[in-house]
């Protein structure tokens, strides 16, 4: 197939053209189509619809520390509860608290505890004269979201394919002491589904921070989110890493069941070291009396411990794994086959990160919309929603059946080829 770049202009207005009338076809078939965000489809839902019967009215709903699940109390979770999450996020369970619904809740307490009371008796970052934020790009927008919300002054590192820019992180991080954080998504990241390599955990772990408060939030979103039943990527366990090191306080971890069980109806958890979960306990006694233990224990019930979650995520990588290998085969027939963009094959998680050329990115988006297709807006993927070459667009097949993924991919490709082609014969 000819690429767009070895094509002469007559030929490029002639393919655009051919591309136009196409697009219109498109937007009479009234199309609703959504691959905007990382949902589980139906089918992936009703894996977990058995954990209903796990509680009923005869079931014991008292937990291993004889608390009763049903009345107030263990606002750091049950026992049962933290040993789970605690096998998913490979610490031990006294390093856990678990929470409610959402890890991205979490995330979004502990920033704003920093903003008020401080961390481990640091000043609040509400004293201090300014906060400056890590943010390795392509990224999570939710991530970014908080860290606006809060004011902080957010600063890309570009993302290799073994992680983030270490040697940006570690100038910044040990010479500017208002770097007070990291944003890091360390397997499957959100959007690339990139693996940190475990020499990118090491040199995470040897940082020494110019700023006591400094901290890696470590999201752990897509630990078990494997697509392949034979290749699960491993990389070395970051708390124990930082401990080693000397620096046993440097991480707060992050995980949820939102994406195993039910969308916004998991469990999600925190771990971190002694200290920090002393100093976040303090809030935490005020803040709640306990979040829902009832939740907890059906998880704990269904999921059991790490072993069965495994074989539980197969059974999400045989819906999952289809769905991405039919939007790679489109990128590549339609798209890197005319020399248009480039994308990371991701081994598991939620996303593929579309890389288009410069220029590209809000025109493909604004053209698949009016054809019925929704996708992340262009430069969500960025700090302040502002891809600085409007380049990168986040694509998540999960949610639509694989005959809506094969359309919207379809359009995605016909409209990321029309975008290009608007910029050769501008």
């Amino acid at each position: 197939m000819k690429k767009y770049s070895e094509m002469s202009k007559e030929e490029l207005l002639k393919e655009k053209e051919s591309l136009l009338h196409a697009l219109e076809e498109y937007k009479k078939m009234n199309l609703s189509l959504n691959m905007a965000r990382g949902k589980p489809s139906v089918a992936q839902l009703e894996l977990s619809m058995p954990m209903m019967d796990t509680l009923h009215s005869e079931a014991d709903m008292v937990c291993e520390d004889g608390s009763d699940c049903r009345n107030y109390g263990v606002p750091v979770g049950i026992p049962e509860a933290r040993r789970l999450m605690g096998s998913l996020m490979e610490d031990d369970p006294e390093n856990v608290f678990v929470f409610g619904n959402s890890s991205l809740n979490i995330m979004y307490d502990q920033v704003a505890r920093s903003y008020t009371h401080g961390i481990c008796g640091n000043p609040p970052f509400s004293k201090q004269e300014k906060i400056k934020w890590l943010c390795p790009v392509p990224g999570y927008d939710r991530h970014f979201k908080i860290t606006e919300y809060f004011g902080a002054e957010m600063i890309n590192i570009p993302m290799n394919a073994d992680g983030p820019d270490m040697d940006m992180v570690r100038d910044l991080v040990e010479n500017d002491p208002q770097v007070k954080g990291i944003w890091c998504v360390p397997k499957f990241s959100n959007p690339t589904g990139i693996v940190y390599s475990p020499e990118t955990v090491f040199a995470f772990a040897a940082l020494s921070p110019a700023a006591p408060d400094f901290r890696i939030y470590w999201d752990n979103a897509y630990c078990v989110h494997f697509l392949y039943d034979d290749d699960h990527p491993f990389i070395p366990e970051i708390l124990s890493e930082c401990e080693k090191a000397g620096h046993p306080d440097m991480v707060f971890k992050f995980a949820s069941c939102s994406k195993i069980t039910f969308g916004g109806s998991g469990i999600s958890a925190m771990a971190s070291s002694k200290n920090n979960l002393a100093d976040i306990k303090k809030t935490l006694t005020v803040q709640t009396i306990g979040h829902d233990k009832m939740n907890q224990l059906r998880h704990a019930r269904f999921l059991k411990d790490h072993d069965n979650v495994i074989e539980h995520m197969k059974k999400h990588a045989a819906i999952l794994r289809p769905k991405f290998e039919l939007l790679e085969a489109t990128l590549d027939n339609e798209l890197l086959s005319r020399g248009i963009g480039n994308y990371f094959k991701p081994k598991g998680g939620y996303f593929i990160a579309f890389e288009g050329p410069d220029n590209t990115a809000k025109e493909t988006v604004s053209l698949a919309s009016d054809c019925g297709v929704v996708l992340t807006g262009a430069g969500a993927p960025f700090p302040y929603g502002k891809d600085p070459d409007d380049k990168w667009i986040r694509l998540a097949p999960s949610f639509p059946t694989p005959e809506e993924l094969e359309k919207a991919s379809e359009i995605f490709a016909v409209c990321a080829r029309l975008a290009y082609l608007k910029t050769l014969t501008a």
